[in-house]
């Protein structure tokens, strides 16, 4: 059987899926059929759209209810999350931060900001997170502990403070493993939660895990705020301190300026938090119909063979924010082919990320073997995943799904 015949057997089950789709098929379009004109516009009407209006505190209280995180805060991205969570675990500069290779730039990025370097681990199969076992090998063989207790890279001298996990594609990391290996090296866990919101680790919502947690409402993400991010902790003081930095470091009175460390313009509009207010009263249905449409994948690509799609890792509930087609036989070359048919044909596939350590920024940072990584840059499709898109699903065995 022909490359060829491969993808155009593909493009197949998505036409047969999405049969009446007038249009072109995106990867994850925002859903606005609920409050969102409502609360948008009495922003408008009221002039409460900037830095200031109820619907910031509002969101920062209902996502935490939603996550069961004790505190929320409410910041300008994802990016923002993770780099003031960084700041607060005391990550400094010339300091190392474990994180995957496989992962979108923001999560280096981050690192970066903060003056550190990220040093990139491999991936698991099961979880397309973190491999614990590989880093904790991987940590045994290169890193020493110093007079202060540090964890030390011995082959860069520096020192080693934090490890973060990324949920990739919504699908929990192991984070029991992960945690036992922070334990091991006093290194400090901070979750890349960005594209895991809904999702779940052995009955707790991810995020909460680490002393941080740092979520991503983009407007690709499952719900979104426009542009806008959030902190999680269950820590109050770290809390406080992560809104104070995210609001340039002001303190509170009635007209002076007075800013006692540097900040970060970080805040959240109040626009943009009453969009994500009204996202979160329909996150869980967005979820339900998400699950509903992973389902529907797997059945519907079990004639292609030479494919699977990626499932929720076990002890895990995942919000399948993006649909991982993966090819059993890695090959970039056919993985091209795939994503050229199915955009002439409407349908908006797009490859994961390149991995960081390929990147011109970063081919200088420290790395562990990624074999996986590299199969995976060659193997991954990302299928149409919206959550509305169940309504647009053919008959085609749709009852199993209802």
């Amino acid at each position: 059987m022909t490359d060829e015949r491969l993808s155009q057997r593909i493009v197949a089950v998505l036409q047969k899926t999405f049969p009446k789709r007038s249009g072109a098929v995106a990867l994850h379009e925002p859903d606005f059929s609920g409050n969102e004109w409502n609360y948008v516009k009495e922003c408008i009407d009221t002039g409460w759209v900037s830095s200031a209006g109820k619907y910031v505190d509002k969101f920062e209280k209902e996502l935490a209810e939603f996550t069961g995180a004790p505190y929320a805060v409410a910041v300008v991205n994802g990016t923002a999350a993770l780099h003031i969570s960084l700041l607060l675990a005391g990550v400094q500069a010339g300091h190392e931060v474990m994180i995957p290779s496989l992962t979108f730039v923001a999560t280096a990025n981050a690192v970066s900001y903060c003056g550190a370097v990220p040093h990139f681990a491999e991936v698991s199969p099961e979880t397309l997170g973190l491999d614990a076992k590989l880093l904790d090998a991987y940590l045994r063989d290169i890193t020493t502990v110093n007079a202060n207790g540090d964890t030390i890279n011995k082959k860069t001298n520096r020192v080693i403070s934090a490890i973060v996990p990324m949920h990739t594609f919504g699908h929990p990391a192991d984070l029991d493993a992960l945690a036992e290996v922070c334990e091991r090296y006093k290194l400090t866990l901070i979750e890349d939660a960005a594209e895991s919101l809904g999702s779940y680790y052995k009955n707790r919502h991810t995020g909460t895990y680490g002393l941080f947690g740092a979520f991503s409402f983009n407007g690709n993400k499952i719900i979104t705020t426009g542009g806008g991010g959030a902190i999680v902790t269950a820590d109050r003081e770290l809390a406080l301190q992560a809104k104070h930095l995210t609001t340039t470091a002001k303190a509170a009175h009635r007209w002076a300026f007075w800013h006692d460390q540097i900040g970060y313009n970080y805040r959240m509009p109040n626009l943009n938090a009453a969009l994500g207010c009204a996202q979160l009263e329909r996150l869980s249905g967005m979820i339900s119909e998400k699950r509903k449409l992973a389902e529907a994948y797997r059945e519907r690509f079990r004639e292609v063979d030479e494919v699977r799609i990626q499932t929720e890792p076990a002890h895990s509930a995942s919000n399948y924010w993006l649909n991982a087609l993966i090819l059993k036989r890695p090959d970039s070359d056919e993985r091209d082919r795939i994503l050229g048919a199915a955009h002439e044909a409407g349908f908006l596939l797009r490859p994961i990320w390149t991995p960081m350590h390929k990147l011109p920024m970063y081919r200088s940072s420290p790395s562990m073997p990624l074999p996986l990584t590299e199969m995976l840059e060659k193997s991954v499709v990302n299928l149409p995943s919206g959550s509305d898109l169940m309504g647009e699903l053919s008959e085609w065995g749709t009852e199993r799904f209802a």
